[in-house]
């Protein structure tokens, strides 16, 4: 890895582990769902695997 990942992906995912859903992730950072699965993706992107799963 070259570069950091971008802050704010950082931020998103932090926050996203202390919520139970992605809209509390959402409404505690002030912003919309589809922003969060944006930061995610990007995240992901920059470091090349994937953070999450679906059950």
């Amino acid at each position: 890895m070259d570069t950091l990942p971008p802050l704010r992906a950082l931020q998103v995912f932090e926050t996203l582990g202390h919520s139970q859903s992605l809209q509390e992730a959402a409404r505690r950072l002030k912003i919309t769902p589809g922003a969060i699965s944006q930061q995610l993706r990007l995240l992901e992107d920059s470091l090349g695997c994937s953070l999450t799963y679906k059950e």
